[in-house]
């Protein structure tokens, strides 16, 4: 399916300029409408405060602010202008560690270097048409991290819709 990303802001914050220029090209071959970049995440995150992109394309290392505490500003940061941005974090590390760390941090969707210009604009297609719900709780506020419902669970269930299924279930 083809989608149309004219209409989309992007912010690519990158300390690489190679790969900077690579990633803001891959996006504009897509016909992303706006494409703005940063080379770290404390410009990004200026970027952020002054652009309100659609969605955030972010490295994971860089100096002084990585793509984690670029992520983590802009979700707990009450002046951020939009704390559900989607955030794509981009790492040439894939070790579960790494993901889980992503994911508590509040990246809503992991690319592991190298990628395609198919796999992004796989990302950016999901992060579009399967957003994902909100958890706003006194130790998190992030995209849900649950990716999976798995029905053989039989563990404690804390959330209400957790406790309604599993009323059903049981029923």
């Amino acid at each position: 399916m083809a989608f149309d990303f004219k209409k989309l802001s992007i912010l690519v914050v990158e300390d690489t300029i190679p790969m900077r220029k690579l990633i803001a090209s891959v996006l504009e071959t897509m016909e992303v409408g706006l494409v703005y970049t940063a080379d770290n995440g404390e410009q990004g995150y200026e970027q952020v405060k002054k652009l309100n992109p659609d969605i955030i394309i972010a490295d994971w290392h860089m100096d002084p602010v990585n793509g984690i505490e670029l992520t983590e500003e802009i979700r707990t940061n009450t002046l951020s202008p939009n704390r559900m941005v989607p955030v794509i974090l981009v790492t040439g590390y894939s070790a579960i560690t790494r993901v889980s760390e992503a994911r508590d941090a509040g990246v809503t969707e992991f690319m592991v270097k190298p990628f395609s210009a198919n796999d992004m604009a796989k990302r950016i297609a999901h992060v579009i048409n399967k957003p994902r719900d909100f958890i706003d709780s006194q130790a998190y506020f992030g995209p849900d991290r649950r990716r999976r419902v798995n029905p053989d669970y039989r563990g404690p269930f804390k959330r209400e819709e957790d406790e309604n299924t599993e009323q059903k279930n049981n029923g």
